[in-house]
């Protein structure tokens, strides 16, 4: 009888050998065309992640205006801002927390706030929902990270400029919106019962060449928050937590694994965030991802994307590892995707390699 998601997913997080590679992957989009040929999204997915709504004044939110194409409204993070209709990006006009505010003096929505866990129109039928979610992938809660949901309250701009130039204030900041999501994971952790699996903490904040501040400014400014965050995260429950940040995190890799992080995703390697170096680096730290979808998955050819899945398979045959990417975006093409895929299916099946003659398998490389 074959693995369920949850199980699989929580023996590679475990380190122990799974019966074939554990898959993470999100897609921007889902063409027919995709789903004729590979089936339904959900099934090229072991884990699945519940977002509650984060944002820090979401009682705020409102449409102010629709004019010449734009949409004019205060988001959830009490940001004025414009955007068009069927557009992915959105422009900051204005901030709730701007130059001059005192951030003692404002205060955030409570994160206990029923509305944020709302995934339909009553808790029973996000329970429902919830439960079916559980049968098909291993579940767990997300929060964003004190950097990156702060840029949304003071702007980013404004906040590198805060990191740079007043530190104190900067760190105020950062540990304001740490306690707004320590709410949020106890929440989610009581509401969902994500007590085996945990939370993810998003926090994009490196770019290819390295973080967008220095170790020192991280040290300072981020990681007394970053302890209280894990801390509290483990403390109400959580089994695992893991970071996700694009680009270089190296500089600043070896405070987060002290602060406790358990895993990384997604492993740019664009950015050097190379899964092989970094197991050997830190042979405890769960990875998730790996796959380049900016290069070889857009690029290929087929037979690159074969050898790149390949050596993230060999890697997680001991567990540890589940394979994925950032995300896959609409340039990649179906047939580099289907390439990855069928690798999953058939070299990513440790079982049965196992029973293939080593000679055999060789000759299949």
């Amino acid at each position: 009888m074959a693995q369920s998601a949850r199980d699989l997913v929580l023996g590679a997080f475990r380190f122990e050998p799974p019966p074939r590679i554990p898959r993470f992957d999100n897609f921007w989009e889902y063409p027919q065309s995709w789903a004729q040929r590979l089936g339904p999204a959900h099934a090229l997915s072991d884990i699945a992640i519940w977002v509650p709504e984060e944002g820090a004044f979401c009682t705020r939110a409102r449409l102010l205006k629709e004019e010449e194409g734009w949409i004019y409204e205060v988001d959830t993070w009490g940001r004025t801002i414009r955007r068009r209709r069927d557009a992915y990006f959105v422009e900051t006009l204005a901030v709730p927390i701007p130059p001059g505010a005192d951030p003692d003096r404002i205060s955030f929505d409570s994160p206990a706030l029923d509305q944020r866990y709302l995934k339909a129109g009553t808790e029973a039928e996000t329970l429902q929902l919830l439960a079916a979610d559980k049968e098909r992938h291993c579940v767990f809660g997300k929060t964003g990270g004190p950097y990156l949901r702060t840029t949304f309250v003071r702007g980013e701009e404004q906040f590198l400029l805060d990191i740079a130039g007043d530190p104190p204030l900067a760190r105020a900041l950062a540990d304001k919106m740490a306690d707004h999501l320590i709410g949020l994971a106890r929440e989610q952790l009581r509401r969902w019962s994500l007590h085996d699996t945990g939370v993810w903490i998003y926090d994009d904040m490196a770019y290819n060449e390295g973080p967008m501040f220095s170790p020192r400014s991280f040290e300072q400014v981020f990681l007394p928050g970053y302890r209280r965050m894990i801390r509290a995260f483990k403390e109400a429950g959580a089994r695992w937590v893991l970071l996700h940040s694009d680009g270089n995190i190296l500089p600043i890799l070896d405070m987060l694994v002290e602060a406790g992080i358990d895993g990384l995703n997604p492993l740019e390697k664009r950015a050097g965030m190379d899964a092989a170096l970094i197991r050997r680096r830190y042979p405890r730290l769960i990875l998730t991802g790996g796959m380049c979808n900016t290069h070889t998955l857009v690029e290929g050819p087929a037979a690159a994307v074969e050898a790149e899945a390949r050596e993230l398979i060999d890697l997680g045959q001991e567990g540890g590892l589940v394979i994925g990417t950032h995300s896959i975006s609409p340039e990649i093409p179906l047939a580099h995707y289907e390439a990855y895929h069928h690798t999953c299916q058939t070299y990513g099946n440790y079982q049965q390699r196992l029973a293939v003659p080593q000679d055999e398998q060789r000759g299949k490389r």
